[in-house]
């Protein structure tokens, strides 16, 4: 079993909000809160989601440019987050990242020679000539001339320069590289060159590469397996055509048909996401994709068609943020500029207008609670009006959050989510002898021992909160022979156990898939 290069498991990366002289933390920026994924040796991932959505620091997080806030990164079996300066040092030699801005990544004042030989000098080269010849070498690799190592930055064009940036990524021969939207800012033409480039550099070097972006199209040509984002948060991972021709998740559904298509009969077919988009520093309880979702469940079974279900839920959510405005309601409804000039029926239709509500909904029992939460409404009751709603249009997407379970399996979220962080556990000793493997084993169980002070099948269990038995068969043998490996001290073979049961299993996170 060929275990993965990268396992990052409950990656966090959160930033503080502070006030006041004092700088007093009053709230954090979940930019990156929980992700799990692995990147197979020679396997390209890529990292999707729309901007704003927590790309950028997992991949900086991944690689330490930026501490992260919770969660361990697993590099060949090595816990990044417990490296000290050295160690880190040495990681760089084997990681490297190609930065979303070519321009702003480079020196002004430093030739392209120098800025490409610089990895090299930091990690030890001191031969200038030697150093030259390799930056020579690699220019002409990536489409360019070894006779440009002596000029500077500004002589070249965008995409020149994103090629120099690859270039400086693979001086000192990594195992790993981070692309971060390695062609947003690039002509389609460009785009269509670095993206050949970045497989031929691949198939060369057996590089492992994420390549982080926003457009599908990129995605769907270079990467091997696709994990899909939104605030903070990894919805979706599967491989790249079975994402493309069968996504799980509705936000995925939703970046998939917003992809242009050269067909003047699919126009207007696409997804129109309504609702408020959350802020990271206050996401929305439960799934945080069910204020925009097309498809958010109802609790109650309505006859009411998804886009009107849609219109209501916004309707809930924006009086439960207090973001109904009656006074502008007034005036927008009013035939001047007058807000007292408004009649009741006047604002009750300029709000349906506002969401997009039939002027009486199919159904009667959803009609009537609509019309007693637009009453309190017009009566500058909003609080009162979402109340109503709450408790006429109650929806588990904003009751429940979904965690990522694997396809074709039983597990739960909970389950899941314990059995990645028993696997990358397990990964961080698979070069450790069978005493150092008992001897870490007893400091994780020491407060699950049995009755004698030992550590047993349960003690190991009860400290990874790995149930007895899991819900699935097949994912219970796999943890069983793994947990039993572990009691002899062979954790390559728990690793290879765990590994070869939990591979790159396609996963999602959306109440949709867990309805009977």
């Amino acid at each position: 079993m060929t275990r993965p290069l990268l396992d990052v498991e409950g990656l966090a990366k959160h930033y503080p909000i502070t006030e006041g002289v004092l700088r007093d933390e009053v709230g954090r920026v979940r930019a990156v809160d929980g992700i799990s994924f692995t990147v197979d040796r020679g396997e390209t991932l890529g990292l999707v989601g729309e901007s704003g959505c927590g790309k950028s620091t997992a991949a900086t997080t991944t690689l330490r440019l930026e501490e992260p806030t919770d969660g361990r990164i697993v590099f060949d079996g090595e816990d990044v987050t417990t490296y000290d300066d050295a160690a880190l040092k040495r990681f760089r030699r084997r990681a490297q990242m190609v930065f979303q801005d070519p321009t702003s990544s480079f020196d002004p004042r430093m030739s392209i020679g120098e800025s490409v030989a610089e990895p090299l000098r930091v990690h030890g080269m001191r031969d200038r000539e030697r150093r030259r010849r390799i930056v020579g070498d690699l220019l002409e690799r990536v489409g360019l001339d070894a006779a440009d190592v002596d000029r500077y930055p500004h002589e070249f064009s965008g995409g020149q320069k994103q090629r120099i940036g690859l270039a400086r990524a693979l001086v000192i021969n990594p195992d790993l590289i981070v692309a971060d939207e390695p062609v947003s800012a690039l002509d389609v033409s460009v785009q269509a060159d670095i993206l050949d480039l970045i497989d031929r550099i691949q198939t060369a070097f057996g590089l492992a590469i994420v390549v982080i972006s926003h457009d599908m199209g990129v995605v769907r040509e270079v990467c091997d397996r696709v994990a899909v984002m939104y605030l903070g948060e990894i919805v979706e991972t599967a491989p790249t055509e079975a994402l493309f021709e069968d996504p799980q998740h509705p936000y995925t559904r939703a970046l998939l048909e917003s992809t242009p298509i050269a067909d003047p009969r699919r126009r207007g077919r696409g997804t129109s996401l309504t609702g408020d988009v959350p802020s990271p520093s206050d996401p929305p309880p439960g799934c945080r994709f069910h204020t925009r979702c097309p498809e958010a469940i109802p609790d109650e079974e309505y006859g009411l068609d998804p886009e009107t279900w849609r219109g209501v839920l916004n309707l809930r959510l924006r009086a439960e943020s207090r973001g109904i405005d009656v006074e502008a309601v007034r005036t927008y409804a009013a035939e001047g500029d007058d807000p007292d000039a408004a009649g009741p029926d006047a604002v009750r239709a300029a709000i349906r207008e506002e969401f997009d509500l039939p002027s009486t909904l199919p159904d009667a029992r959803a009609e009537a609670a609509l019309a007693g939460a637009l009453d309190r409404i017009v009566a500058s009751d909003v609080d009162g009006a979402a109340d109503r709603l709450e408790d006429a249009f109650p929806t588990v997407c904003r009751r429940e959050r979904p965690g990522l379970v694997p396809e074709e399996t039983d597990l739960s979220a909970d389950e899941w989510t314990a059995i990645k962080g028993f696997r990358v556990w397990v990964a961080t000793l698979v070069d450790a002898d069978e005493e150092a493997v008992i001897d870490r084993l007893a400091e994780r169980c020491a407060g699950e021992t049995d009755r004698e002070g030992g550590v047993d099948r349960l003690a190991i269990r009860a400290s990874f909160r790995l149930p007895e038995p899991l819900s699935d068969a097949d994912a219970e043998r796999a943890v069983g022979a793994a947990v039993d490996a572990l009691l002899t001290g062979r954790a390559d073979a728990a690793a290879d156990e765990l590994y070869g049961a939990f591979g790159p299993l396609r996963e999602s996170a959306c109440h949709l898939n867990r309805r009977e």
